[in-house]
């Protein structure tokens, strides 16, 4: 049975139907552009060898405008032919001119393997002898000799590019004399505090290359987001030229919401995700059709493949972070030969890697960010044929949400959010600079407040002032101590004592207390481990193989103390603030879930220390009037609702996953001494999420009056202000923003499905 028959078959079933929304786009023609006559012979007849007799439009578009030295960005969707917008470039160049070097840029080393691959192969096929390779932790001590004197591609990762180019940039003399292209592949995944390290990366960059005498192009390539030229210009410090009119066909796309049925009425309880996806995709995968499916979390990712396994032996695997590079390597492997009739994986499919053709995607719960959703979605649908997404909505209020307004899915994606001069992160960065070439006031890096840093960074001494320049006099290397995919920290290593203390995994530092504290079950490719020991000093998680039919998940407390009030607002009923706080997170207990039941089957104690963290938050207060209003007796169960609430809508309006906002919930705020919620950035130093958030406070506060509004439940469920075990209570909750003022809260009239 192949998609359409399965499709068919759901058409027709009732029960089915009752419970989906289903869209479905038609298949469009491609729309392309004679091959340009000036491209070298060579390059030609790879193209045709590879079927390919015209461009796309925006391929067209890409080359002619990297080729006369304008800086792009190519915003089209997955499987659109981006890569080849800027491969043309540079074999074209290169082929013109040896001397030529292009660096291209992956948010990960998967990617840069496969790009390296596919640029191999076409410039061989053209009869070009290029020295191509990448450049990363895995390249061989011999290969960075040859590619430091010759190599005329470079493909490596920001990381690399940070702690290993950058900094001994007098090794690599010939690749930024002679710097043609500099590819920026998946610039979407640049946002946040990655995104802001990366900025200021380029920032060095740019300064270096300057330095040497060039002045490179930049070509980027990217996901569908709001603000595309906007998002590339803040990355590379100047003005970018969109290239979005997308050429590429399509298959007829089915997208299909799913939300199960409610299994508890009055809490507005509804069956499993995780037992509803696994059903699902069960059945594609049991009728032939090849599948991908994408959870939320590196737990849902183990607990699914295990499920799946169970029904179809050999036929799935696992996928995410945290698995070595090998086993990753092998995963995509054997779905691009067609070993494999599934995949369970976390977002670390969402990017490019070359998986080969798939019929459909399961999305277990919103991806979070529209532009995500787009992103996953269209990793199904590679080839002309009918294609399925299909996203099974959780019991959350903003997948339920999602339910009542289905049209936000076809609305316009997210802004993509950096702040490249963020003091926290601006700060390491500078050292770096400083290291790497001496700074004076006067430099191009960030803010007009740089001389001010330089200043601070000498009294701490680790610059010294010698004639109106700053140089580097410490002897540490300040690379090194950057991480930039967390704001702080390295990852936490898994070792199974097993086997002779073999590395089986990893967990980022800041997981590492809800993932891997004693006693926790780690789960890795559907086997079950208990960590005796985590040792954060070491960064080392030690675990032993064992036969349970649970998995662990933790909880944690958090207290929050204002530091600066850099803006606030005060009406009758309600203030608002933002500014710098410090928040202290302790994990504090973990519970024991069954497997397929997700029944608790126990708890325990996490004996850890606490952890500290400076950044910028939003916080509302209720003001003596509201309190009054909802009764001091009912005051907590509606702070905790409406802070349920507010936690989960956020991401539907800030472009950010859940993790990147934590939530204090305080009945006497410190502060003020009045009950207060703060919704707070969980990276040092904040990276604009609070900001954000602060400006946006009616809207968000009206979002969650009709949330609650619209629920069906009777007492308070997950799908609005948490199950009343969790704290909400749905009738408080109602009184409080009705007494705020600001949004649509009442209790519906009639419960109902």
């Amino acid at each position: 049975m192949n998609l359409s028959e399965v499709l068919d078959r759901w058409r027709k079933d009732p029960h089915f139907l009752e419970h989906v929304t289903w869209r479905t786009s038609p298949a469009r023609p491609a729309r392309t552009r004679p091959l340009p006559p000036e491209l070298p012979a060579g390059l030609v007849a790879a193209l045709r060898a590879r079927g390919v007799d015209a461009l796309y439009a925006h391929q067209a578009e890409a080359r002619a405008r990297a080729l006369n030295g304008e800086d792009v960005v190519v915003v089209t969707p997955t499987a659109s032919g981006k890569s080849l917008c800027f491969q043309l470039p540079i074999l074209e160049r290169v082929a013109a001119d040896p001397r030529r070097r292009t660096l291209c840029l992956f948010p990960t080393k998967a990617l840069a393997q496969d790009q390296r691959s596919a640029l191999v192969g076409l410039s061989e096929a053209a009869g070009q002898t290029l020295r191509i390779h990448t450049y990363d932790g895995d390249t061989p001590p011999e290969v960075r000799r040859t590619l430091r004197r010759g190599g005329q591609v470079i493909l490596t990762n920001p990381d690399m590019l940070h702690s290993g180019i950058l900094p001994n940039h007098t090794r690599w003399v010939e690749l930024f004399e002679h710097l043609d292209f500099v590819v920026i592949d998946e610039v979407h995944a640049y946002r946040g505090v990655f995104g802001s390290h990366v900025a200021n990366v380029l920032r060095r960059l740019r300064r270096i290359a300057a330095f040497y005498g060039a002045d490179p192009t930049f070509l980027l390539t990217s996901a569908t987001i709001q603000n595309p030229g906007e998002h590339a210009s803040r990355l590379v410090g100047r003005p970018v030229r969109v290239v979005d009119e997308n050429g590429a066909p399509q298959g007829e796309r089915h997208f299909l919401l799913y939300n199960p049925p409610v299994v508890n009425r009055a809490l507005g309880l509804r069956r499993s995700t995780l037992l509803t996806a696994r059903d699902l995709a069960s059945t594609l995968i049991g009728q032939g059709v090849s599948t991908l499916v994408f959870t939320r979390s590196r737990l849902e990712v183990e607990v699914l493949y295990t499920y799946l396994e169970e029904r179809h032996p050999g036929k799935v695997a696992a996928y995410r972070g945290g698995y070595l590079p090998g086993e990753r390597r092998a995963v995509e492997k054997a779905l691009r030969e067609g070993r494999l009739r599934g995949a369970v994986s976390t977002n670390a499919l969402e990017l490019g890697v070359d998986i080969g053709s798939l019929d459909a995607v399961v999305m277990v719960g919103y991806p979070g960010t529209l532009a995500s959703t787009a992103q996953e979605s269209g990793r199904a649908g590679r080839r002309l044929l009918p294609s399925l997404a299909l996203l099974v909505l959780s019991s959350s209020a903003t997948d339920q949400y999602l339910a009542r307004h289905p049209e936000y899915l076809e609305g316009d994606p997210e802004q993509a959010q950096v702040n490249a001069d963020n003091l926290h992160i601006l700060m390491h960065h500078l050292k770096c600079a400083a290291f790497e070439l001496p700074l004076d006031e006067s430099d191009a890096f960030g803010p007009a407040t740089v001389g001010q840093s330089l200043r601070f960074l000498e009294e701490q001494g680790v610059v010294r002032r010698r004639a109106q320049r700053y140089h580097w006099v410490a002897e540490t290397f300040p690379a090194h101590e950057i991480s930039l995919r967390s704001a702080a920290g390295e990852n936490v290593i898994i070792v199974d004592r097993s086997q002779g203390g073999a590395v089986i995994g990893e967990v980022d530092r800041f997981s590492a207390p809800l993932l891997v504290h004693e006693e926790a079950i780690y789960l890795h490719r559907g086997q079950t481990f208990q960590v005796e020991t985590l040792d954060l000093a070491e960064k080392k998680a030690f675990v032993r193989p064992v036969d349970v039919d649970y998995y662990t998940d933790a909880e944690l407390m958090v207290d929050l103390r204002v530091l600066t009030v850099d803006e606030q607002e005060t009406r009758d009923r309600i203030r608002r603030r933002r500014g710098a706080v410090r928040v202290t997170r302790m994990a504090t207990l973990f519970k024991k879930i069954r497997f397929h039941t997700h029944e608790n089957i126990g708890s325990g104690p996490i004996r850890l220390p606490e952890d500290e963290l400076q950044t910028q938050a939003f916080t509302i207060e209720i003001l003596p009037a509201a309190v009054a209003e909802v009764g001091v007796a009912q005051l907590g169960a509606a702070l905790a609702g409406l802070g349920n609430l507010l936690r989960r809508l956020a991401p539907l309006f800030l472009m950010c996953d859940p993790v990147d906002l934590g939530l204090a919930v305080e009945v006497r705020s410190p502060f003020s001494r009045t009950p207060a919620l703060t919704l707070y950035d969980s990276y040092p130093g904040g990276i604009g999420l609070a900001d954000r958030a602060y400006a946006l406070c009616d809207t968000l506060l009206a979002a969650a009056g009709e949330a609650v509004s619209t629920c069906a439940c009777e007492l308070g469920c997950p799908a609005c202000v948490g199950a009343s075990l969790e704290g909400g209570d749905k009738a408080a909750v109602v009184r409080l923003i009705g007494a705020l003022g600001t949004g649509d809260a009442r209790m519906p009239g009639v419960v109902g499905g």
